[in-house]
């Protein structure tokens, strides 16, 4: 009994550990992984109905391509402003968006999608109802298959900006329009990563609460 008594208490200190480790690092501006490169624990499978099979391998999440849209949510609370999200993806195999990342902004949700519309649109969906090839941040870059692109998406009070390998693609005063999701992504709220009739492989995926002096 005392040994069972010890194994818990040990097992509770642990935890709390793990706990105050993981609010301290988002107090200072620290990345927290939101995929620990094992298995898909903290996410869910969106069961889209179009997907593909979804595994890790590797230390990789793989999206396999399926007749439409396949993807993972988070299903853990999730900040709706200042925070930044970073990841990396990659195309396997196919010729479409490999991340369409959604993410949530104050009310409203967005999605920033990369690789879209035959495999080089990259832009914001949707601003006014408007898709990323239709409204003012599509723009076009090409990608190789069997690489990795380093993401980023950050969300201010009146701000989302986007990056990938550090170059800007988005900065957008979102409160001056009206942000959504198109149907096909609804599941992927309210933080989720999709591929569309694409393999897309992704690692790294990190959170960072933002304060006043990393903002600045």
């Amino acid at each position: 009994m005392s040994y069972i008594r010890n194994t818990l208490f040990f097992s509770i200190i642990l935890n709390l550990a793990f706990l105050t480790s993981i609010f301290a690092q988002t107090l200072t501006n620290q990345p927290v992984n939101l995929f620990n490169g094992q298995d898909l624990a903290g996410w869910n499978i969106s069961d889209f109905g179009t997907q593909g099979p979804v595994y890790v391998s590797n230390g990789k999440i793989i999206l396999s391509a399926g007749d439409g849209c396949t993807g993972i949510a988070y299903k853990q609370d999730f900040p709706v402003k200042e925070y930044e999200i970073s990841l990396q993806a990659m195309r396997q195999q196919g010729s479409d968006f490999f991340c369409g990342l959604t993410f949530p902004v104050e009310n409203s949700f967005c999605t920033f999608i990369v690789g879209g519309w035959g495999g080089t649109v990259v832009g914001l969906s949707s601003l006014d109802g408007l898709d990323a090839s239709d409204n003012f941040t599509g723009r076009f870059k090409k990608f190789t298959n069997n690489q990795w692109y380093s993401i980023r998406v950050r969300v201010l009070e009146n701000k989302i900006t986007a990056w990938i390998d550090d170059q800007e693609f988005v900065d957008v005063e979102y409160k001056n329009y009206k942000l959504s999701v198109r149907s096909e992504v609804l599941l992927s709220r309210p933080f989720g990563i999709t591929s569309w009739k694409t393999t897309a492989a992704l690692r790294d995926i990190k959170l960072t609460i933002l304060n006043k002096e990393l903002k600045e």
